[in-house]
Parts: C-alpha cells; structure tokens; sequence
C-alpha cells in the first residue's frame, strides 16, 4: 500500500467511552476499549507507521546480541515529530478524547509516542511502570497500546497486574532482570489480579495508567513481528518535577526540552491535543 498524507483517514471524530469502560479503567488501572480504529483505518496507517519506523530504527544488532531490554521489542521513539503521515495519528483528536474520559480531565498534551515491534523469537518485557521515567507531577497519565495487526496471545500481549496502580511508584528500577524479579517478587506478595486479553484486532486499544504495573511475555510466533503503536498522554496543567533518576533525567531532556523543574509541561514536544 502506497500511503500519502492526503489519503491517511482523518481521525477527528469522536468514538463514544462507556461510563463502564471508564470505571473499569479507574479501578483496574486498565482498560481494553475494541474498535478504535476500524480495518480500513488501522491498515492506512500501519502501512504509515510501518514506513517510517523502517526508516528511523537504528538497531541493528542481531536479536541473540542484545540484553534483555533490547530482546524485548524493537523501540522506535517520537516518529510523530519527524513524520507527518504519523503526526496525522499521534496528534489525532479521536485517541486524545478517549485518554482524557479515561483520566477524567478536559485537556491532555502528548509526552511521546513509540513504534513497539516484538520480532519472531522476541524476548520478554519485564514487569515495569512506565511513569519510572516521567518526572511529572501527576498521576493522572496514560498510555494507549494499539496493535497494528491481529495479535494472539503467543505473540506477547501487554499483561497487566489489576489495582498496582494504587501503590504509586514502588521501585526507583528501569525495565530490566532486576525489575522483573522485584516486581514479580511485589505483585505475588500485594495478590494483585494478573490477566491479559486472549487476543486483540488491528485497531483495538489497551489504556494503563502510568504507574500500572505490567509486563509481556516474548513472541512465541514463528515468523509474525508483533506490531503495537503507543501514544503516551498527560493532563494538561501538570509540572516538571525534579528528576529522581538518569532516567528521568535523560527524559527530561529530551521529551520536555529541558524544562526546569516546577514549570507546566508544555514544551513543543508536549503539544495540546485536546
């Protein structure tokens, strides 16, 4: 499929969340909502995404040659700002109203996307809080996790642990060896419910709070690559907050331009989308 700006669907439109869906999200700290985009849609702009993930990945190590992040998915970072066919995706006002029913707010601005590509043979991710990274403020934050194509269980759906949202942020640890027998080590011990979806369609969405915790197993498909877009949203009015990592630092840096500490996060790679 040959894709072009002018011929990507437009995403405007609202798609209507459900007082359950909502109160699920709230209480489980996950949501899984189908139908975001539909086949149509979810074609156009995996061949987008696609195309330009290819061309912006700079990994190129074999998959035996990496640790145990690198074996987990293929990371490609922020495609929104340097492709406009997945800027039309990313900036989308149709995923953005979702983010901000689920979190309850009225405006919600962008902190970054990635291009998530587990490979045949992929390893797992380990269990981790994706707000270990954000030095911001609030809890009031959100990623979508958007498969691209037809997944099934064998090819490493996002798994999650129900209510860990609630503990806030449990270990100061990046996704690694170490991460996974902690927080593996912590759901056990809190009894938090794990469950994962059977399977999901191109275009069905997965939401989880920042600081839910979650993890995936590797990509047991023969020769399928597992293909996820993800779009990380913030309440509009949140803060920079001192960096409590290198981590947190390096984001700082690079997805908030350098904000200091105690100014709103709004820089011009936190646009505001809705």
């Amino acid at each position: 499929m040959i894709v072009t700006q002018s011929n990507l669907p437009e995403l405007k439109d609202d798609k209507q969340v459900t007082e359950p869906q909502i109160q699920e999200f709230r209480k489980n700290g996950h949501v899984l909502i189908p139908g975001i985009l539909n086949a149509d849609e979810a074609a156009a702009y995996r061949a987008a995404i696609n195309e330009a993930a290819t061309q912006y990945n700079t990994e190129k190590r074999k998959l035996d040659d990496r640790d145990t992040y690198g074996k987990a998915f293929l990371q490609i970072m922020n495609l929104w700002e340097v492709d406009e066919q997945v800027k039309k995706f990313t900036l989308s006002k149709r995923m953005a109203k979702i983010a901000a029913d689920l979190l309850g707010v009225e405006n919600v601005r962008i902190y970054h996307d990635q291009a998530l590509y587990k490979e045949p043979g992929g390893g797992f991710t380990p269990w981790h809080q994706d707000q270990y990274y954000w030095p911001v403020d609030t809890t009031n934050t959100i990623t979508m996790w958007m498969p691209l194509i037809d997944i099934t269980d064998e090819m490493g759906m996002l798994t999650f642990a129900s209510g860990s949202q609630n503990a806030g942020f449990v270990e100061n640890i990046a996704i690694s060896d170490e991460s996974e027998s902690m927080l593996e080590r912590f759901v056990k011990d809190k009894g938090f419910d794990v469950s994962r979806p059977k399977s999901m369609k191109a275009g069905d969405a997965s939401w989880h709070y920042g600081w839910t915790l979650h993890s995936a197993p590797g990509n047991q498909s023969e020769d399928t690559v597992r293909e996820v877009m993800t779009i990380i949203y913030i309440a509009d009015g949140s803060h920079v907050t001192q960096p409590q990592n290198k981590d947190q630092e390096n984001d700082r840096q690079r997805w908030l331009c350098g904000l200091e500490p105690g100014e709103p996060v709004a820089s011009k790679l936190n646009p505001l989308v809705l």
